[in-house]
């Protein structure tokens, strides 16, 4: 094999020469003479330091050649040396060759084929082409579509189908018979994915996955590794998942799957892999560990880095009994291990799956009854270079043995290995021994950089599964109308036509598929719900809804013969869609205060679970952080805007006094009558400055985000003290006045409201699932 980059780390130290007749220690740098690029640029680890990485980057379509990366040894020279000829470039991305068609035509035809270059693909008389008619080389080094094939026209039932050539190889054998053996190897400079060797079963299926022929500088697509390792991870979380089963009164009960789960992380730490690939990886982790903890499973973890030696960050063990390890210790100490707190001498890659090895026996040894019924998953992300150590082949064939117990056929179901190549050079070849090799499954994915695997995480489990989870969003916000939906999906924009004819605009949130949550002051009373347009998620407009749901306690003239103008106390209504919405990636709903979808996103366990717990927990702080959408004129898009709730009785009182002086008809002895306990309050300039909303900003959510993830609304924009954007949405995030404050319904406060609505279980809708007390 290719030894890791980290091959001589040792001793960044060398003899100088000698100074006043005695040598001395100096520190070892490189050069950057005849490092240039042309059309691209570089990178460095550690600057011109013994053991700093030069990562070259090129274009989209483009690759570093002829070195992807080079080292700084402690000679002071790199590894590989840079040579005049061939000069380090960027060349464009070549696809594999298509002109491997049996039977068949390949057009155009060309000595090489480079990014976007198409071709199409015709079979001869008395053969009929399966898979892609023509096909496109993409950025990412692969032929868009499938192995185009010609099959006979009459075929043989008893045999298998053609499972034709890949791109770029070569095949050995060309009968289909029960047992007949075919076997690929790629052109030089390509090495092969997939099975080497491919037998005709019984069955009429090949064994093993489709051979892929790849250079070194293709990797996977996001969209691939979604469909791939997205569909087996939520595979395996649904078969540890409880089951619900009706008994025979009629009454819903969940029963415990025997299976379990146990999650086994390791990440590469060693100098091979960037502080920033490093950092991204973590991240894609803890948006695994999240997501997975949304479903109906609480899977067992061991988490560990590991370079030339071992950090175990989650001990397995420590989930067994009563001293399981919380979900938000293990994110804790995930977000507290600093990227320089490693020993960085190698890459033991070894000793990681021998640390997993170790963990597995001890189960054993405690409950093998129980050890039968887990189903393990190893995830590993590494770029497969290692110095010390030794191969890990051996060890991993011991795991494989530990978990099938000497029946691997009934038993291949409870182990899978997966790994993602990242890292700026990545070994293939000492990768795919280890991995888990199943029937049309793939278990190595190739991670084109470190944004991109961040991004990737994001889609593994969050589709159809679990779109419809509460407050579940992406976190990351690039700036563009787009990623913003992705980050807020519950967003509403409301739309409503008066009868007589006036028109006015509000926010809402989506609560379910069904409802829409928002203020009572954004309608009139003789309003008809067919005249409101909702549009949610990216520009899709509900056209009317079947009723509109004012509270029964909301009076906007409720205080005029008190001098009050306008009175919100209550000011929530719902809006009840005419049929329910179609959930995705950017239309999910809002979590709302004491559901039992709420306590799951708080990651609140037990039946004894109360409204009061999940109020704690939100408002636990004197001074908490919430935010609110509020739409930018001047970007032309909705932008964030964050505030503190001053909570604290003092807090609270300063902050809602200000209306006593700022409204008129309001007064200190009218104050707690006006402002009510229903009310939070937010605004000024003390402690912090916060965002105030805006006239168009009313009916929309105050919310809190409770870990990076997950989204639940405490509150309902209702009224101000001041305007400050006069003319509705201002062309800027506008901030408090000292003496402006905003009001916002306190949902805590309008819970049986919501859940009349909302819980109701003899509707034709999905309801809540509201907590009895």
């Amino acid at each position: 094999m290719e030894f890791s980059v980290l091959w001589s780390l040792s001793v960044a130290l060398l003899i100088c020469p000698l100074y006043m007749g005695v040598g001395v220690l100096c520190e070892v740098t490189c050069n950057e003479e005849r490092m240039d690029m042309e059309g691209g640029n570089y990178t460095l680890t550690k600057k011109l330091e013994y053991g700093s990485i030069m990562i070259y980057h090129c274009p989209e379509g483009y690759y570093p050649y002829p070195a992807l990366t080079r080292l700084c040894l402690k000679s002071g020279t790199w590894k590989p040396a840079p040579r005049r000829r061939p000069l380090q470039q960027c060349k464009m991305v070549e696809c594999p060759n298509p002109l491997v068609l049996e039977s068949g035509s390949v057009l155009p035809v060309q000595m090489q084929y480079f990014v976007n270059n198409k071709t199409t693909y015709e079979c001869y008389s008395g053969y009929s082409l399966r898979g892609s008619a023509s096909r496109v080389c993409q950025a990412n080094g692969k032929w868009s579509g499938g192995t185009p094939i010609c099959s006979r026209d009459s075929g043989s039932e008893d045999r298998c189908a053609d499972p034709g050539i890949p791109a770029g190889a070569r095949r050995s054998g060309s009968s289909f018979g029960i047992d007949d053996k075919l076997s690929y190897r790629c052109d030089e400079g390509l090495h092969l994915l997939g099975s080497k060797a491919r037998v005709c079963q019984e069955s009429g299926q090949w064994t093993g996955t489709e051979p892929k022929c790849y250079y070194k500088h293709t990797y996977d697509t996001a969209l691939e590794i979604t469909e791939a390792f997205g569909s087996a991870i939520r595979e395996s979380l649904q078969l540890a998942a409880p089951i619900d089963d009706t008994d025979q009164e009629g009454k819903k009960i969940t029963i415990d799957k025997a299976g379990k789960l146990n999650i086994y992380i390791a990440m590469d730490i060693s100098d091979s892999i960037a502080e920033e690939e490093f950092d991204k990886a973590r991240n894609a982790v803890k948006k695994l560990i999240i997501k997975v903890s949304s479903f109906s499973v609480s899977p067992n973890y061991e988490i560990i880095f590991f370079a030339s030696d071992v950090l175990e960050v989650v001990n397995i063990i420590d989930f067994s009994g009563d001293k399981r390890k919380p979900l938000e210790e293990v994110l804790d100490v995930l977000d507290k291990f600093k990227y320089d707190a490693r020993d960085n001498v190698g890459t033991n890659l070894n000793l990681a799956f021998k640390t997993i090895l170790e963990r597995m026996a001890i189960q054993k040894q405690r409950n093998e009854m129980l050890f039968m019924e887990v189903h393990h998953v190893l995830i590993f992300f590494t770029d497969g270079a290692y110095n010390m150590g030794g191969s890990p082949e051996n060890t991993v064939a011991k795991i494989r043995e530990a978990v099938h117990m000497n029946n691997k056929e009934e038993r291949d179901k409870y182990l899978d290995v997966y790994v993602f190549g990242v890292g700026s050079e990545i070994f293939d070849e000492d990768i795919v021994p280890l991995v888990t090799k199943r029937n049309d499954e793939r278990h190595y994915f190739k991670v084109k950089n470190a944004i991109e695997l961040e991004k990737t995480f994001d889609e593994i489990i969050d589709e159809s599964k679990i779109v419809g989870l509460c407050g579940l969003h992406r976190n990351y916000d690039s700036g563009t109308a787009d990623t913003i939906r992705q980050r807020y999906p519950w967003m509403a924009r409301i739309d409503n036509t008066h009868e007589d004819g006036t028109a006015s605009k509000c926010m809402g949130s989506l609560v379910t598929r069904r409802f829409i949550l928002t203020a009572a002051h954004c309608f009139k009373f003789e309003d008809k719900a067919d005249k409101i347009r909702v549009t949610i998620g990216k520009n899709q407009v509900v056209k009317g809804a079947s009723r509109i749901i004012l509270h029964p306690d909301y009076n906007i003239n409720g205080k005029k013969n008190d001098g009050i103008k306008e009175f919100y106390d209550y000011d929530v209504a719902l809006i009840q869609l005419k049929e329910d919405v179609d959930i995705s990636i950017n239309i999910r709903p809002i979590c709302i205060p004491c559901t039992k979808e709420t306590s799951a996103a708080l990651r609140l366990v037990g039946e004894a679970i109360t409204c009061k717990q999940q109020e704690q927990i939100l408002f636990k702080n004197s001074l908490e952080e919430v935010s609110f959408i509020s739409y930018d004129k001047k970007e032309q898009m909705d932008q964030r805007s964050d505030a503190k709730l001053k909570l604290q009785h003092q807090l609270r009182d300063n902050c809602i006094g200000l209306a006593a002086t700022q409204v008129e008809g309001i007064t200190p002895l009218n104050l707690k009558d006006v402002v009510t306990d229903n009310f939070l309050c937010t605004g000024g300039k003390q402690p912090t400055r916060d965002n105030v909303a805006c006239k168009g900003d009313s009916g929309g959510a105050v919310f809190k985000d409770y870990d990076e993830y997950r989204t639940i609304q405490v509150g309902v924009i209702s009224w101000g003290t001041n305007d400050l954007c006069p003319g509705g949405n201002s062309d800027v995030k506008q901030e408090s006045s000292e003496n402006s404050r905003d009001f916002h319904i306190n949902l805590f406060k309008v819970v049986p409201f919501l859940k009349k609505y909302l819980g109701n279980e003899t509707s034709d809708f999905q309801p809540l699932e509201f907590l009895e007390n």
